[in-house]
């Protein structure tokens, strides 16, 4: 059937959690707890610094740009990881599965573009905080947030049609509730070196290269916290970073991981890519709300502050 001709699968079937298939229903309570906090507290987030004229600053600006972010990931996976918990469907089609694909890789590349932005804010506020103003001024920011927007649409733009070009085998079993690109990729019976070669130049290019440019820019910070002299002054001025350290970590550990298992990971247990999966997707959503909200004395403030008025 495939020998010479091309074939394209009409849809593909998801995957829920391996060997646990049984207590899917019970599975999804903490998946839907995951996702309620992500799409509560990144609303709550933006709500909170459209409404609090004291957060119209650089920091929070880019802070708005990681919630819409974590709000777009956690729409892109909640309607088919909860369907395969709740409904068992599994099948999603052809075209569906890549557009969703699309958005997802889009999305992650924006959150590693943000969170770049987001250390270079921190450097400057630290390193230069008399020129802040002037050099993050808000037209200034609007310009990163539109560069960021459309580096991550444009190069990842070839990825459906480099797909799309693929022939495939009989075999349709995607190995997430979600799409990813190695895992379709590696379903095709073609030759996929040219899908890998751009899958990793992209990847390198964007992703690794935001992640250097994070660390050098806290090498610097250091280096200038270790010049501001009392220890006091440095407990302050790291404390800033906490939060979008944490940030930092809870995004890049697990998205490293999953891409180490889905390129060299043949002899991995299919519940261990699971689970680095769902933690590189589900968590940072989830998570980085409530770690700005216990973190940021900011957002604190004008949270307690809104809830006074609303009990008052």
């Amino acid at each position: 059937e495939f020998n010479g001709s091309f074939y394209q699968p009409s849809a593909f079937l998801m995957m829920g959690i391996p060997g646990l298939e049984a207590l899917h229903h019970w599975i999804s309570i903490p998946f839907c707890a995951l996702y309620l906090i992500a799409l509560l507290g990144n609303c709550l987030i933006l709500f909170i610094i459209k409404k609090t004229q004291s957060l119209h600053e650089p920091m929070y600006y880019f802070l708005s740009m990681l919630a819409v972010t974590d709000l777009g990931l956690a729409l892109c996976t909640l309607p088919t990881t909860l369907g395969i918990f709740w409904f068992n469907i599994r099948r999603i089609g052809f075209d569906a599965c890549l557009t969703q694909m699309y958005f997802i890789h889009i999305l992650s590349f924006i959150e590693s573009s943000v969170l770049l932005a987001m250390a270079f804010d921190r450097f400057i506020a630290i390193s230069h905080p008399l020129r802040h103003p002037s050099l993050l001024t808000k037209a200034t920011v609007m310009k990163i947030g539109l560069a960021i927007i459309l580096r991550g649409v444009v190069s990842l733009l070839p990825i459906p049609f480099l797909l799309k070009r693929l022939t495939y085998c009989g075999k349709t079993e995607l190995s997430h509730s979600f799409c990813f690109h190695p895992d379709i990729m590696n379903l095709a019976c073609a030759d996929i070196k040219v899908n890998v070669f751009y899958g990793m130049v992209i990847l390198l290019s964007t992703v690794g290269t935001d992640f250097i440019f994070i660390v050098l820019s806290y090498i610097l910070i250091i280096k200038t916290v270790i010049g501001l002299g009392t220890r006091e002054e440095c407990l302050k001025a790291l404390n800033t970073c906490v939060s979008h350290i944490c940030a930092v970590l809870v995004f890049f550990i697990p998205m490293i991981g999953l891409s180490m298992i889905h390129r060299f990971g043949k002899n991995v247990p299919p519940l261990a890519n699971t689970v680095v999966a769902y933690t590189y997707l589900i968590i940072p959503p989830a998570l980085n709300p409530v770690i700005y909200s216990i973190k940021s004395s900011h957002i604190r403030e004008a949270l307690l502050r809104a809830l006074r008025r609303k009990s008052g």
